[in-house]
């Protein structure tokens, strides 16, 4: 795969079902250069085989659809003309889709109502003054922050404590009725004077939740009249990760922001509960939930776990948790729950470089639904059947059934990735560290016999994982003549909580170890690989075992260091999450800290490194990299940096696609130049 491939890649939403299991929909995305951005349909797919997968509609960017109850709409985000997402409805069968918000910060989730007569949804509301909603008011122009807590910023968010998100609500029009007509002159006019609403354009949404602090994860209670939610409204929230589950009434009027009712935690409990699911009988609220501690902000290496309590007994301080927390993690891959049956729940859970797919009773029974080498991304299920959309080695994104334990394949959306590139398959490898623990991981071949230059890819989290998923990086660095190492090192998630914790405090020892026995026994047992031309790469906690690995080991010819966390000590100050996670991970004494800091041993790097950060990193803030170039640049290291305007940390993700473009081709042509091919590659598209 080439950088200006990343067109042929889509992906696919979690998909929805009909009530009567005949048909589901998906929405795909996939990069545009033309637009800079991303596009994408919404696809009907047949699930009593026959007819081919069909576009249902034709916006440049839909998302996120889910049936009405009784299936005769489907609503889903559309784009309006500004590019944010706005909730819209259309016929199950096609026909031409209505908007039903218009709001100025865009929609961010929703759902239906039982009946399906109300829609739930999530949005930011920005204060008077601020994100143009004053004419003449630029950004620039804004009045001043005034900054008192703690949490006020996040990374792809921006400043939060000026546009908290709310839970409204609205009543689905007759999609056959009247269009709503904006009103305008005279008769706008009359509607302001007679202190009324001025039509719009749009029906009216009611708003649940304040504007004091974040409300999200809407879920209609199973008659209707409450609406549930996650929010963390207790007096200490600003100083630990604690999250509860609150509800207010459905009917409430419009901007009365009565406060939610807490239905379950505690502010001193010792979970943060989210993501309220019922069970089909009515009887279960299902959350998922990860121990934060006596504190409530001990989150290294929390397996998140499924939870239950009867909603008979709600309100409580705590519900019954139904999973293993020591060894499944069912947090990350697809943070949802679904109904399934009349007392379950479909929840996803990383298992060694796995996405599967369990089933989870109120009794605590799991049955594993869907296992193997692929990454489930979303599921629904309707009248006893389940569809899932999954990721693997050959494609980023596809829609399938289970049946028995086997996937059958619905759509083929990777034909074009495959027509126009190829697809390089990772052997999966495990190898002893130092000191005989198993490292498990994946190789990447380029098919001509060699010998290859060798690519050390660090992941980012640390509690992340790479999987079985089709990877853009691996796939542009194979085509490009390069072999690819990618590893779950310790510290890493999917392999228990044990595992996760094995570097708290000792950030860049087991792990350097893991990354390194790794890429030894890589080249030891596939002699295609060339040890003596290799580099190492990394972006966030790869960035940082990437500068720890060129600080205290000379092997490698060139190194990248992307969006990268360097200096402890400076992140608790610069980070959305430096005020808990900095310390979380390397304690608090100076000289222990020191000791697993990359800027530390700065003076140690001889290794040619490339530093790569977006300017809008709020996560790994860009003094982090501007610090360590500096430094490497004073003490006589070849080292360059590379910066992206108007990208987070997410750019390799999510980042506009021009930009995703330069980054690859940036890291291809460091690579050429201290680790030159030689004409051991074809093409990559050949």
């Amino acid at each position: 795969m080439k950088p200006a491939q990343l067109e042929l890649m889509t992906t696919v939403s979690v998909p929805t079902i009909s009530p009567d299991g005949r048909h589901a929909v998906v929405a795909t995305s996939r990069a545009s250069f033309d637009s800079d951005g991303y596009v994408g349909q919404l696809w009907m797919l047949h699930l009593d085989g026959g007819a081919e997968p069909r576009r249902l509609t034709r916006g440049t960017s839909d998302s996120a659809p889910r049936y009405s109850p009784d299936g005769s709409l489907i609503a889903f985000l559309r784009a309006d003309a500004k590019g944010r997402p706005q909730v819209a409805i259309t016929r199950a069968g096609g026909g031409e889709p209505q908007l039903l918000t218009n709001r100025k910060l865009g929609v961010g989730s929703f759902v239906w109502s039982p009946d399906g007569t109300r829609i739930a949804f999530t949005s930011r509301t920005p204060e008077p003054g601020r994100y143009g909603t004053v004419e003449g008011v630029d950004a620039g122009a804004e009045d001043p922050r005034h900054i008192t807590t703690l949490k006020y910023r996040g990374n792809g968010v921006g400043w939060i404590r000026d546009k908290v998100a709310s839970i409204f609500v609205l009543d689905v029009p007759d999609p056959d009725g009247e269009p709503f007509i904006t009103a305008v002159g005279r008769a706008a006019a009359a509607a302001k004077e007679a202190g009324g609403e001025t039509p719009t354009g749009f029906p009216s949404a009611r708003r649940l939740t304040g504007d004091d602090t974040d409300a999200g994860e809407p879920a209609f209670s199973p008659d209707g009249t409450q609406v549930y939610y996650t929010a963390a409204h207790h007096e200490g929230a600003d100083t630990d990760l604690r999250s509860m589950i609150y509800r207010v009434p459905a009917a409430q009027l419009s901007d009365a922001e009565v406060p939610g009712e807490l239905v379950l935690g505690s502010e001193h409990g010792q979970v943060a509960y989210g993501t309220p699911a019922f069970s089909g009988d009515g009887a279960t609220l299902f959350v998922l939930g990860a121990e934060v501690g006596p504190d409530g902000t001990d989150f290294v290496a929390r397996c998140t776990g499924v939870h239950a309590v009867p909603v008979a007994g709600l309100p409580t301080l705590d519900a019954t948790l139904l999973t293993n927390t020591q060894d499944t993690d069912y947090g990350d891959v697809q943070s949802t729950l679904i109904a399934s049956g009349s007392d379950s729940v479909l929840a996803f859970a990383r298992v060694r470089g796995s996405g599967e797919l369990h089933k989870v009773s109120a009794v605590g029974k799991t049955e594993v639904l869907s296992s193997g080498p692929r990454v489930i991304t979303g599921a629904a299920e309707a009248d006893g059947t389940i569809v899932v959309s999954y990721a693997d080695s050959m494609s980023p994104g596809e829609c399938g059934v289970l049946q028995d334990g086997a996937l059958e394949p619905l759509t083929d959306f990777a034909s074009a990735l495959r027509a126009g590139t190829r697809i390089v398959a990772g052997r999966e490898l495990t190898v002893a560290s130092g000191d005989g623990y198993p490292v498990h991981g994946w190789v990447f071949l380029p098919e001509e016999p060699g010998p290859h230059p060798v690519l050390l890819n660090i992941h980012g989290g640390p509690f992340s994982q790479y999987g079985w998923d089709y990877f853009d990086e691996a796939q542009v660095y194979a085509a490009a003549g390069y072999a690819v190492l990618q590893c779950n090192p310790r510290g890493s998630a999917s392999y228990g909580r044990e595992h996760g914790l094995a570097i708290k405090g000792a950030m860049g020892t087991v792990d350097l170890d893991d990354v390194l026995a790794f890429f030894e026994g890589a080249v030891a047992a596939e002699p295609r690989l060339d040890a003596t031309r290799a580099g190492v790469l990394g972006g966030s906690y790869g960035g940082y075992l990437t500068a720890w690995t060129i600080a205290n080991d000379h092997r490698f010819t060139a190194a990248i260091v992307e969006r990268g966390y360097l200096d402890p000590f400076s992140f608790i100050g610069s980070s959305d999450i430096g005020w808990f996670f900095s310390e979380a991970y390397t304690g608090t004494d100076e000289v222990a800290v020191r000791e697993q800091s990359p800027f530390a041993k700065l003076h140690q790097v001889k290794t040619p490194t490339l530093v790569m950060h977006s300017e809008e990193d709020y996560r790994c803030p860009l003094e982090q990299a501007q610090r360590y170039y500096v430094g490497l640049k004073r003490a006589g290291v070849d080292t360059e940096m590379l910066l992206f305007p108007g990208e987070n940390h997410e750019l390799s993700r999510s980042g506009t696609p021009w930009h995703r473009k330069a980054r690859f081709e940036a890291i291809l042509d460091w690579w050429e130049r201290y680790l030159p091919v030689a004409g051991d590659a074809a093409p990559a598209d050949a």
